[in-house]
């Protein structure tokens, strides 16, 4: 039986009735309660009071403003799979070169988000969002303009900090303002929204290409960043204190600092899976499914972003699909944790078939990966949910830290990698292959660890 984490981590939020019973998945009566603020009130109000939940209309219209800047992140962060070739071509790019330009916008994003966690819960998911996705319009501007690799990597960089707060400030937000089945609801139809923004970044940036070529494309996503911004300025409320935060009450050296979240072991137990299992599911989307379509299997351009819209196809519906049965799978006791037991070694038997059969894999064998790993998307809101409301923020914020510190570490090393094996005399299929069985190898390590340690999500 695993072992329960202590239920005062939730003491101020809804779920602390949930996090005291010893088993079973949280109760959804509340589910069925109205939110809004009372109907006899003289003006209509976008909060309950005494909980701060969003009436559903608010809810709809903030949910989908969040969901415009998150569409914009990720086209922009999946769009050098499809310019790939071009940028290759232009720049003269080995690929290190190219998996150094594809981990630099991790990096950026990466480098934001232990202050980000701070911010978000001090000031609050709009404020942040506004003054992070204007260093994005910066860095789209200047992607535009580049001369030279290191012009490129250093707009990379650039765009990855100014859109690093588009998923975690949503899912502050959502923790607060949204009951249990909703916040996971939602969560997986942000990543829903994402997956549409990388849909956008395949055949259509295909197809633009001989329109406008690949730098006017960078002033549209400056264009389309800045409307997301409207939207969030005119309809995300402003942030307030938690219920009860105003009570005078000992400040904790923690409350300011990450240090509790570092020592939860629940979060220790999801950290080594987002290194490199979640990690390492964005840096195949987003860029290396790209190359091993064109060097492996032999696709054209045009061919290898068609396989990248069906891969992003896949997974758009497999997070819509997620998003609606989350409440189901709550009440039946499938917890996040229980999810990730099950599908992470589908994902694993999945990557090794793709690894062996080699120049036979193509698009299907990569969506069926992508979306076997899709599981791995139910761990934010988890650990979201492993503390107390004051501090969600930074615990979303310290997980995504190491999913893209794991983006960035694997979207780099199976360059090098590749790069590398190559120059031992392997030839090109093999040397892919070689470079996936190291990212394979560490995936099943991690996923080692997180059944040697056992301890689940008191919300769970």
């Amino acid at each position: 039986m695993q072992e329960r984490l202590h239920p005062a981590a939730a003491v101020d939020t809804p779920l602390a009735a949930h996090a005291s019973e010893p088993t079973g998945p949280p109760r959804m009566a509340q589910r069925h309660q109205p939110v809004a603020a009372s109907t006899d009130a003289p003006v209509p109000r976008a909060f309950d009071e005494p909980t701060g939940r969003l009436d559903g209309k608010t809810g709809v219209f903030v949910f989908l403003a969040f969901a415009a800047a998150y569409f914009s992140s990720a086209l922009v962060r999946s769009i050098t799979a499809t310019l790939s070739p071009v940028l290759t071509q232009e720049f003269a790019l080995q690929a290190r070169d190219l998996g150094l330009l594809g981990g630099g916008y991790f990096l950026g994003f990466a480098a934001m988000q232990l202050p980000l966690g701070r911010w978000l819960d001090r000031h609050g998911p709009k404020r942040v969002i506004l003054y992070f996705l204007s260093l994005a319009v910066l860095g789209c501007l200047a992607f535009s303009l580049a001369g030279s690799f290191a012009w490129l990597l250093a707009a990379r960089v650039l765009i990855g900090m100014g859109v690093g707060a588009c998923l975690m400030a949503p899912l502050t937000g959502y923790r607060r303002w949204f009951d249990a089945p909703t916040l996971m609801r939602a969560n997986s139809w942000m990543l829903m929204t994402g997956s549409l923004g990388m849909l956008a970044s395949t055949l259509p940036v295909q197809w633009l290409m001989p329109l406008t070529g690949w730098r006017p494309l960078f002033w549209i996503l400056a264009a389309l960043i800045v409307l997301s911004m409207a939207a969030i300025a005119l309809v995300v409320p402003s942030w307030r204190p938690a219920p009860g935060a105003q009570r005078a009450t000992p400040v904790s050296p923690d409350d300011h600092s990450y240090a509790s979240v570092w020592r939860n072991r629940f979060f220790q137990k999801m950290s080594p899976l987002a290194f490199f299992n979640y990690g390492g599911l964005v840096a195949v989307q987003t860029l290396w499914a790209g190359p091993w379509m064109v060097k492996v299997a032999g696709y054209t351009a045009l061919e290898s972003a068609t396989g990248l819209f069906y891969i992003n196809a896949a997974m758009l519906v497999t997070f819509w699909g997620w998003g609606l049965a989350n409440p189901w799978l709550a009440r039946h006791g499938w917890s996040a944790s229980r999810l990730i037991g099950w599908g992470v070694p589908v994902s694993l038997l999945v990557l090794a078939v793709n690894i062996a059969q080699g120049a036979s894999t193509g698009w299907p064998g990569w969506a069926l990966y992508c979306v076997a790993s899709s599981v791995m998307g139910l761990a934010q809101p988890a650990v979201g949910m492993a503390f107390k409301a004051s501090l969600a923020g930074r615990a979303l914020s310290g997980y995504n830290l190491m999913i893209f510190s794991g983006v960035f570490v694997v979207q780099w090393g199976i360059g090098l990698l590749v790069d590398a094996f190559a120059s031992m005399g392997l030839p090109p299929v093999a040397s892919f292959q070689a470079a996936m069985g190291v990212f394979l190898a560490c995936c099943i390590a991690a996923y080692g660890y997180f059944l040697s340690v056992n301890v689940d999500n008191p919300a769970s």
